[in-house]
């Protein structure tokens, strides 16, 4: 695994969901287990070899700073892009990855999972990707966006389709491996790299999915966090 390949984990959102939850905490510092949530993605990350990690962070993000400092104590070295007003996810990801000019991974901060990272940017390369999406199943794919295969390549995402139209049982996992010139076709300024990045390159045929088969909790709300605080194994 080249050490060359960064991460960007991004968790600049409110968490209004989980209120009274983030009225003093933030999202990524929410414990699992004993443990907040955004360390076990930083340590996911580490046990695939990737030890350089932006974490793009707004609410509370003295806190976030003052907990994960320079990420020594976890085997790996931050670095922090504050949005200092709402830039959406693709004008937060286009300022985090503003030096980066290699693949890198991006993950939203508010999921668990134990994907294995060096397998995901084995297949980027293999498809000649610009974006690989990991994806996970899902029963209850009404909630969520839901994937449209044509083999390994990603048409189009359904957005909360009943089941018996789902086009598949494969959602966004958010879990990504992105080319950086993918990002030129962003505006400037406040964006959404789903529908403004992913969606208008899936027609071009360049974006990919990998499906991810181990654990998967989304934290979103109370009653996500609360079922993933039961079921979560740790690594």
């Amino acid at each position: 695994m080249p050490q060359t390949i960064k991460a960007i984990i991004l968790a600049g959102g409110l968490g209004e969901r989980l209120r009274p939850l983030t009225d003093k905490t933030p999202k990524p510092l929410l414990p699992i287990r004993g443990k907040p949530i955004m360390q076990y993605s930083i340590e996911n990350l580490q046990k695939s070899g990737i030890t350089h990690i932006i974490l793009g962070i707004s609410y509370y993000a003295d806190k976030i700073k003052e907990y994960f400092k320079d990420g020594k104590q976890f085997g790996v070295q931050l670095e922090y892009s504050i949005e200092e007003s709402p830039l959406g996810t693709g004008g937060a990801v286009k300022q985090a990855a503003q030096n980066i000019d290699k693949p890198f991974i991006l993950q939203w901060g508010d999921n668990l999972m134990d994907i294995d990272y060096k397998k995901m940017i084995e297949s980027h390369k293999k498809n000649n990707a610009q974006v690989t999406i990991a994806l996970t199943p899902r029963e209850d794919v009404e909630h969520f966006g839901v994937a449209k295969l044509d083999g390994d390549k990603i048409v189009k995402f359904i957005e909360k389709p009943k089941r018996e139209h789902a086009p598949s049982n494969l959602i966004n996992a958010g879990a990504f491996v992105i080319n950086p010139e993918a990002l030129d076709i962003l505006p400037k300024g406040k964006s959404s790299i789903e529908r403004d990045c992913f969606e208008k390159l899936a027609l071009q045929g360049v974006v990919f999915g990998f499906k991810h088969k181990g654990q998967w909790f989304p934290t979103d709300t109370i009653e996500k966090y609360k079922k993933a605080e039961i079921e979560w194994k740790s690594f």
